[in-house]
């Protein structure tokens, strides 16, 4: 059999395996040299072209881009993309290579999916702008049994980061061909929302599949209705973590505490590079988030984010305007009534990345366009 990935056959050695689509058929290497391998065949079966191939066992000593790779993330770039997702990473360098090309344009997102990865996820989260559960080929590279292990110590890792993090694969498979799930997989769904995922994410499902709005619509449905459940927000603070040793971040917890302490009708929070909405975000507050920004790439990219609701505004002129704009922007979107308070966070002076050092409530006025 032909393989035309010579890094591949460089990274075998014998006792090694290889797992062929999907790893319905499953080959030992017995023998393994620069260009060739000699297999024992473990698991059997038919196979097709075009099949992908895993190697749980070996670490493949290439990058996780191709030059192919390396166009198509260009092209995207200029497309004003907002998040670029990298798969089979391995080591925090294959993030560290592709945030060299992309230098801010785009938010880059790791898929763990290999053995290699799970070893590094402290490094890789580190490095990664968002982290992605790539169940599918994770679950092929490792035993079945330790994915949903896995997938929580993964959640748990990034949300202790601030980091969002996706769910994906096989989440609703079966509605690729029928219009509704199964009962197992209503259940998957609810579990990844209950651990605190920021998003949970189709594939064939709306890719290719027969019934593409019923799987976004179901796959809304179990989300919302998990969000109300009695026990939701219970099991999410019991996973909140203390905030790192920054003014930034004291000022977030503060923030969530005073707005679920005094009831206020929802959190608003000026960002321009987005640290501050996510800093926010992992705080899981009970109380609406509002995060606004005068950048649009920053307000599109952080809509992936646990609970944001992202606005593009002008940046307050000074404090007054700050809070006045928080004020209407909370009126106008829904979430506050006149009458209501909100909590407002920003930085001085405004406009200065990384500056968050305020936090104010008010009031907002009978004609929900300004603070009292």
């Amino acid at each position: 059999m032909h393989l035309p990935h010579p890094e591949i056959l460089k990274a075998l050695e014998p006792t090694h395996r290889l797992l062929l689509d999907d790893g319905k058929i499953q080959l030992r290497v017995t023998e393994a040299s620069a260009t060739r391998a000699v297999t024992e065949v473990i698991v059997g079966g038919k196979l097709s072209d075009r099949k992908g191939v895993s190697v749980p066992d070996s670490e493949i000593a290439t990058s996780a881009m191709t030059e192919k790779d390396h166009r198509d993330l260009l092209a995207a770039l200029d497309q004003n993309v907002d998040w670029v997702a990298l798969s089979f990473v391995q080591r925090a360098d294959d993030i560290a290579e592709v945030r060299k090309i992309t230098r801010g344009r785009a938010g880059v997102l790791a898929k763990i999916e290999k053995p290699q990865a799970i070893g590094r996820l402290d490094e890789i989260i580190e490095l990664s702008d968002a982290i992605m559960v790539a169940r599918g080929d994770l679950g092929v590279e490792m035993p079945l049994e330790q994915v949903p292990g896995l997938q929580k110590q993964i959640t748990r890792a990034a949300r202790r980061a601030g980091k969002p993090v996706v769910i994906a694969t096989q989440m609703l498979e079966s509605m690729i061909s029928a219009p509704v799930p199964t009962r197992a997989e209503v259940s998957d769904v609810a579990t990844a929302v209950f651990e605190g995922a920021d998003a949970v994410m189709l594939s064939a499902e709306s890719a290719a599949g027969s019934f593409p709005v019923e799987a976004v619509s179901t796959m809304d449905k179990i989300a919302q209705q998990v969000e109300q459940d009695g026990n939701y927000l219970q099991i999410i603070h019991s996973q909140r973590t203390d905030p790192e040793a920054t003014g930034a971040d004291a000022i977030s917890a503060a923030a969530r505490q005073i707005a679920e302490t005094l009831n206020l009708a929802a959190v608003v929070c000026y960002t321009t590079s987005g640290a501050t909405g996510l800093r926010a975000s992992r705080e899981r507050p009970s109380t609406p988030l509002i995060m606004l920004s005068p950048v649009l790439s920053t307000a599109r990219r952080l809509a992936l984010a646990w609970g944001l609701h992202c606005v593009v505004s002008e940046d307050a002129a000074n404090e007054d305007d700050m809070v006045d704009r928080a004020c209407h922007v909370a009126h106008e979107e829904g979430f506050a009534k006149p009458g209501q308070r909100v909590i407002v966070t920003a930085g001085v002076p405004f406009g200065t990345p990384g500056t968050t050092n305020m936090l104010r409530i008010a009031f907002v006025g009978s004609d929900g366009r300004s603070a009292v």
